[in-house]
C-alpha cells in the first residue's frame, strides 16, 4: 500500500497528481513528495522496522512508490563506524563515519535514489532511464537500469574521472561525453526528457528519486538507537542530499520514532573550487550565484546547485553552518580517513572530512558533542586525486638481507621493539 498522497510545490504549496512532474507550473518552485503521515503513524514502528531485512525498504512507507520495488532489493543500512583512531586523531569524543562507499551495488549513496528512481519510473510506464551526471550517478543508473533490463542513456562531462566513465560503460548504457560542465549537460537534459519522453532520474522524475536520500538519514537514527546526532556534515552538490537527510529527521521526529527531540545542527561540505552554496551561507545571502567549478571533486562540481536555496536554508535553521576545503584539503583528509579508520573514500569524502577539520578547528563543531560524518562514495572511483601525492612502494630483490636492509634504513619499516 502507497502512503503518498501528493505532489506539492515547496514554494506555494499547490497540490500535483503524482506524475512525473518536477516543477510547479504556478510559481515554478520545486515539487516533492508528501505523505499520509497519519497513517503511516499507525503502523510504522521501531519494532515493524526492526523486524524487517536490513535494507533501505525497511523504512518503504515513507517512500514513494505504490508497490514493492523492482530494482535494488539490497540497497541500503551500510554501516556507521564509531571512529575511534580518528576520535583521537581530532580531538574529540564521539564521532562515527556513515560508510555510503560500501553501498550496493555501484558503492555511493546514488544507489539509494537510483532504485527508488528506476523503480517509480516502471510504475509510471517509462521504458527507457537516463540521467545529467557527474559519475556517481552515472554508475548507478547504468547499474540499476541493467538489472531490470532497461535501456539507459547516461550523459556527462567529457573530463570525468575515467574510473567513473569505465565503471558506467562495463553496463552497456549509451554513455555521451558533453563538452561542457555539468549544468550545460543538464540543461541539455532538460531538453532531451521534454523531446524523447525518457525517464530522466534528476529531472522529470526527480521529486521521487531525490526521496531515496532519507534513507541515508533514518538509518543514523535507527544505528544511534533511534536518537540523533548533535552535529552532522554532509557534502553538498546539488544540495539535494542534506535537505532529505533533515527531512528524514524531521518525519522520525513527526512519527514519534526517536528518543530527544529535533536538536541536530547540519553543516553543509564543499569544495573551494566550487562553493556557491557555502559562499551563500557565509555572506548571509539567500541568493545563490553560480560558479564554474574548478576542483578535483569532480562529483561535487555542480555551479548552480537546484537545492542550493534548500540546502543553506537548512543550515541556517538548524544552527549550522557551511564550510570549503582546497584540493590539498581534499587529499590530506582522504589520507586521514584512510590511514586511521582503513576506509578509502573518493574525493567528495575528503571534502567532507576536511570540512568537518576546519568546524572542529573554529569551534563551531564541539568536541565533546556527538559527531556523524557523511562518506557518499567510494575512493576506488577517484584514484587519479592521489596520484603523486602518496608514498610508492619499495622495490627490492627477494632477498632477505636486502629486507633487513630495508628496515635498518627505512623508517616507515622500522620493526618497533
Amino acid at each position: 500500500m502507497s502512503y503518498m498522497k501528493s505532489l506539492k510545490c515547496r514554494e506555494c504549496g499547490k497540490d500535483y497528481a503524482k506524475e512525473a512532474l518536477h516543477v510547479c507550473e504556478l510559481c515554478f518552485g520545486p515539487l516533492e513528495v508528501s505523505y499520509e503521515y497519519d497513517k503511516i503513524k499507525k503502523i510504522l514502528s521501531r519494532d515493524v522496522i526492526t523486524a524487517r531485512r536490513p535494507n533501505m525498504w525497511r523504512y518503504k512507507e515513507l517512500l514513494p512508490l505504490d508497490n514493492e520495488p523492482s530494482v535494488g532489493g539490497e540497497v541500503g543500512f551500510t554501516p556507521l563506524v564509531r571512529a575511534k583512531n580518528l576520535e583521537k586523531a581530532l580531538g574529540v569524543k564521539e564521532l562515527y563515519i556513515k560508510n555510503d562507499a560500501v553501498n550496493f551495488p555501484t558503492l555511493s549513496f546514488k544507489d539509494r535514489v537510483v532504485s527508488v528512481a528506476v523503480s517509480r519510473a516502471r510504475e509510471m510506464g517509462f521504458t527507457t532511464m537516463a540521467c545529467a551526471s557527474t559519475g556517481n550517478l552515472a554508475n548507478s543508473v547504468a547499474a540499476n537500469s541493467a538489472a531490470c533490463g532497461m535501456p539507459s542513456y547516461v550523459f556527462i562531462p567529457y573530463d570525468l574521472e575515467q574510473t567513473k566513465i569505465l565503471g558506467t560503460l562495463v553496463y552497456g548504457s549509451n554513455v555521451v561525453s558533453i563538452k561542457g560542465t555539468y549544468d550545460e549537460v543538464n540543461r541539455l537534459c532538460s531538453e532531451i526528457a521534454g523531446k524523447y519522453g525518457w525517464a530522466f532520474v534528476n529531472i522529470n522524475i526527480r521529486p521521487y528519486y531525490a526521496e531515496g536520500s532519507k534513507t541515508f538519514g533514518y538509518e543514523i537514527a535507527e544505528q544511534l538507537g533511534w536518537k540523533l546526532p548533535k552535529n552532522i556534515v554532509v557534502p553538498m552538490a546539488g544540495g539535494s542530499l542534506i535537505t532529505k537527510i533533515w527531512k528524514a529527521f524531521k518525519e522520525f521526529h513527526t512519527l514519534g520514532l526517536l528518543d530527544g527531540g529535533l536538536d541536530t545542527k547540519v553543516y553543509g561540505a564543499q569544495a573551494t573550487g566550487c562553493a556557491p552554496i557555502v559562499t551563500a551561507v557565509k555572506e548571509g545571502t539567500e541568493l545563490i550565484r553560480p560558479v564554474r567549478p574548478n576542483t578535483i571533486a569532480k562529483s561535487l562540481a555542480i555551479g548552480n546547485p537546484a537545492d542550493g536555496y534548500y540546502s543553506a536554508k537548512v543550515m541556517r535553521e538548524t544552527g549550522g553552518w557551511g564550510e570549503d576545503v582546497s584540493d590539498d584539503e581534499i587529499i590530506d583528509s582522504m589520507k586521514l580517513l584512510a590511514e586511521t579508520e582503513g576506509i578509502f573514500a573518493e574525493t567528495a569524502g575528503g571534502v567532507t572530512l576536511g570540512v568537518t577539520r576546519k568546524l572542529i578547528d573554529q569551534k563551531r563543531i564541539p568536541k565533546d558533542e556527538s559527531i556523524v560524518v557523511c562518506i557518499t562514495g567510494n575512493g576506488l572511483k577517484t584514484q587519479e586525486a592521489l596520484n603523486g601525492k602518496i608514498v610508492q612502494p619499495v622495490v627490492i630483490n627477494a632477498k632477505l638481507a636486502e629486507f633487513d636492509d630495508l628496515v635498518r634504513t627505512e623508517k616507515r619499516y622500522a620493526v618497533k621493539a
